[in-house]
């Protein structure tokens, strides 16, 4: 197998260069970003290939990377990725808020490998060499990619990531088609697509925190007025939402309820910059919990599963790895615990009464869920 030839672009002539050369209609993509100390990713470096070349881009060199971002949202080139999600969204911010977009057509090689019967969260490493028998070089993994200049061995490091993913994406589309489950992939890459998968507005930013319902409605509120704070700090500065707060430091204020400044700075949770610097603002937002409380429904209160409830869930798991080995197909990709106790327990499909899920597996899973509830 042909190693890819790899071209390091650091300006705007270099990358007309390049994009003159990425004919053809599948492209493979990957991005290299830090966000250690930020809210968005930086993008520092775009990788892009075709079926001979691979175009290593400095996107801290290259101040305007329209051109290219106008090629991969082109909707007559496949663009095939490894892992996805974190890619999307690193493109999604480089876009610019003037084209919300996402690139299509998409092709996840991981979401591939578990539709064949590979683990679900296989590295493209080790794919690449079951897949083609290709061993890549290790050791950059933790590479800062904003700092320069970038050695010849990250730079190889970086191209490898899109240099063997062109026929890796010809070899699992074959496979998929042998199997006859492009449609499947299809219906996963189209939920890739939607943009709200990538972005958080600060009004819901609660919903990263589990376990509300349980909460008394008064601390359950107020929870949501720090989360929906935090989000729009972090937004605003483009830093960590857990330099502005921690979330267990989030949960503490809410179970407590602060009124004072004292109480507030007896808090441990709270570090002493942020008692001075932002006490003011969270007391004000503590004070705002008692109104708020009375739009929030009661507490929920905890229940033990029943014993039947537990060994129907066992039962169902057993069920899913047999049909997962009867497939080919990892299993919990095919269904996961919680989508079947979320089943089991409260009644709700989810994503078992949904698409291909719903047809190979989900419609069983129901009947039997059912006919023992």
């Amino acid at each position: 197998m042909t190693q890819r030839t790899a071209i390091y672009v650091r300006s705007a002539e270099e990358l007309a260069s390049a994009l003159e050369r990425l004919g053809g209609a599948e492209l493979a993509v990957d991005t290299e970003f830090m966000r250690e100390s930020t809210y968005y990713p930086r993008l520092c470096l775009l990788q892009v290939a075709n079926s001979e070349i691979c175009v290593v881009i400095d996107a801290l060199e290259v101040e305007d990377l329209t051109p290219l971002l106008d090629v991969l949202h082109d909707p007559g080139r496949l663009k095939a990725l490894h892992a996805a999600r974190q890619d999307l969204e690193v493109l999604l911010h480089a876009t610019g808020e003037e084209r919300r977009a996402l690139p299509e057509p998409l092709f996840d090689t991981q979401v591939a490998a578990a539709l064949i019967g590979l683990p679900a969260q296989i590295g493209y490493a080790d794919l690449v060499a079951r897949r083609l028998g290709v061993q890549l070089a290790k050791g950059h993994t933790r590479t800062d990619w904003s700092k320069r200049p970038l050695s010849e061995a990250q730079l190889n490091y970086a191209a490898d990531d899109v240099r063997w993913l062109v026929p890796l994406y010809e070899d699992m589309r074959a496979e998929l088609q042998r199997r006859g489950r492009l449609g499947w992939l299809a219906e996963e890459m189209s939920a890739y697509l939607d943009v709200r998968l990538y972005q958080t507005e600060p009004a819901q930013a609660w919903r990263r925190f589990k376990g509300l319902d349980r909460m008394r409605p008064m601390q359950r509120a107020a929870i949501k007025l720090l989360a929906e704070w935090r989000e729009a700090l972090a937004i605003k500065h483009d830093k960590p939402r857990g330099w502005i707060l921690a979330d267990d430091a989030l949960r503490e204020l809410s179970e407590h309820l602060p009124q004072t400044p004292a109480a507030l700075g007896a808090m441990r949770c709270l570090p002493p910059a942020v008692a001075r610097k932002r006490g003011a603002e969270i007391l004000a937002l503590i004070a705002q919990a008692p109104a708020r409380a009375e739009l929030e429904a009661e507490a929920t209160e905890w229940r033990r599963p029943e014993p039947q409830q537990v060994a129907l869930v066992s039962r169902l798991m057993s069920f899913i790895r047999s049909e997962a080995e009867r497939l080919e197909i990892s299993p919990e990709f095919l269904a996961t615990r919680r989508d079947v106790e979320r089943l089991v327990f409260s009644g709700r499909a989810g994503a078992l009464g949904r698409g291909w899920r719903e047809e190979v597996i989900g419609r069983r899973l129901i009947e039997m869920a059912a006919a023992q509830g």
